[in-house]
């Protein structure tokens, strides 16, 4: 028998995340993932007041441009000739045409197709067609480009924002941003952007995305055929020593040390015996560079961080990074790039880039088996749509609730991520909060996070390679 809703109300009532202490149970409302109303509130209280994540700096030399959609609004992301950096939005200032119809490109200059007016890569208009009839020069002036209110730029990552009323960018990463550093510390030369965007619409919600990347529960049950693979090439895969943290603000992170290997910094059996020898040496490089417990932090665990609200950084075999577009209730774009060494070795980009499209890939043995899943929430989500039981109408979140507040790690196999950022989500939407049932404990801080356990990578690939120079001798 179901048990009654401690606040039993009509759909459109009903309490948005409910979490009853007594029971332990953590709840959303299945509204929050097919609301059109939830939806706008979501574009005014969130995509229009806070950072997102627009690009990454190496994808644009001088004048290059890309276009790029981010909470509904077209933008243009161009470099200047001087290297500066513009985000604009994609609209003329005469009439509203949008200016730039290619969705990339090289230019000094953007051409509206309309009244053929002209803007310099800068923003300021380079020409009018009959100038006479307009005022003066001031006017002229006041005619530039319109660029976004904010725009910074962490570790290569550019992030805007639709209003000045947001605290500096670092400040909103808080302690995710030291994971963002990590990446740009695995190599010396630094990271860049690859060539070309992967870009895929998703039948779901864009939360249930979030839901998805910080949810080791279904990892095993989910991606078998990976799993099974993984197996077969000679590593065994666990849940043991992996957490989930809450990072505040709406970001959140997994530390996995049981998922595979890394490309140049953690080897598996799969990589062959070419990278074993290279990823020692560039494990010892990276030792002198940052000390042996920053190295160890850097290269031998896996993470998946998400930073509120649209970015996710899968740093897995290889680095991809997801851009979440909310089209509507029941729809998500979702645009990847890859991320790699400047000037890596072509024989270790090409195993790299056949790793990662082997997992997360929209191709791959992970990505269509996660959209799958999303998409069949979203069409789930509709059969208790409008039940007169509104108790029937949530979605559970309760797995390892017991640790929360307690200042006990969550395990990446729980939902204490998914929980802080609901939290968050309901919190910034306008929900007031979660409703509390029974008494929160006692406030604690959230668990900072910590090194796993696992042995130190770089004394494993020696030792497997003494073996292997041993058997070879003989």
């Amino acid at each position: 028998m179901t048990s009654p809703s401690p606040h039993p109300a009509p759909d459109a009532a009903a309490p948005l995340v409910v979490q009853d202490w007594e029971r332990l149970s953590f709840r959303v409302h299945r509204r929050a993932y097919r609301d059109a109303d939830l939806f706008a509130a979501e574009r005014a209280r969130i995509w229009e007041r806070t950072w997102l994540y627009l690009g990454h700096e190496t994808e644009l030399g001088p004048n290059d441009f890309k276009v790029r959609t981010l909470g509904g609004r077209p933008l243009i992301f161009t470099r200047d000739a001087k290297g500066e950096l513009h985000a604009f939005l994609n609209s003329c200032p005469h009439r509203g045409t949008v200016l730039c119809r290619e969705t990339q490109g090289t230019s000094k200059h953007f051409n509206c197709f309309y009244h053929a007016w002209a803007f310099h890569n800068t923003g300021e208009v380079a020409a009018i067609p009959d100038p006479s009839a307009y005022a003066d020069e001031e006017y002229k002036a006041s005619m530039r480009l319109r660029e976004v209110a904010r725009l910074e730029v962490f570790e290569g990552f550019v992030f805007v924002s639709f209003t000045d009323d947001v605290p500096p960018l670092v400040d909103h990463l808080g302690p995710a941003a030291d994971y963002m550093r990590m990446i740009g510390e695995q190599h010396v030369a630094g990271m860049e952007v690859l060539p070309g965007t992967q870009l895929y619409g998703v039948r779901g919600n864009w939360k249930l995305a979030v839901e998805n990347a910080m949810d080791g529960y279904h990892f095993s049950p989910t991606h078998n055929t990976f799993v099974g693979y993984l197996r077969e090439s000679g590593f065994a895969v666990d849940d043991d020593d992996q957490y989930a943290y809450n990072l505040g603000n709406g970001h959140s992170l997994l530390i996995l040390t049981g998922h595979g290997g890394r490309i140049s910094m953690l080897w598996e059996p799969r990589f062959g015996e070419d990278e074993r020898v290279r990823t020692a040496e560039h494990r010892r490089e990276m030792e002198q560079r940052l000390g042996s417990e920053r190295a160890h932090l850097v290269a031998d665990e896996s993470h998946i961080l998400f930073v509120f609200p649209n970015l996710l950084l899968f740093d897995l075999e290889g680095l991809s990074i997801r851009q979440l577009e909310p089209v509507a209730p029941g729809h998500t774009d979702v645009r990847a790039w890859q991320l790699a060494p400047r000037g890596e070795d072509p024989a270790v980009r090409d195993l790299r880039m056949r790793t990662m499209v082997s997992f997360v890939g929209p191709g791959g043995l992970a990505t269509p088996d996660d959209i799958e899943a999303y998409e069949a929430v979203q069409r789930g989500i509709e059969a208790t749509a409008g039940d007169g039981r509104a108790e029937l109408d949530y979605s559970d979140m309760s797995r390892g609730m017991a640790d929360d507040g307690t200042g006990r790690r969550g395990r990446s196999t729980d939902e204490g991520a998914m929980r802080g950022f609901w939290r968050h989500w309901a919190t910034v939407v306008g929900a007031g909060g979660p409703v509390d049932v029974g008494t929160p404990p006692a406030g604690h801080p959230e668990p900072t996070p910590l090194p796993s356990k696992r042995p130190h990578g770089l004394d494993e690939i020696l030792a497997g390679l003494e073996t292997g120079n041993e058997v070879a001798a003989r």
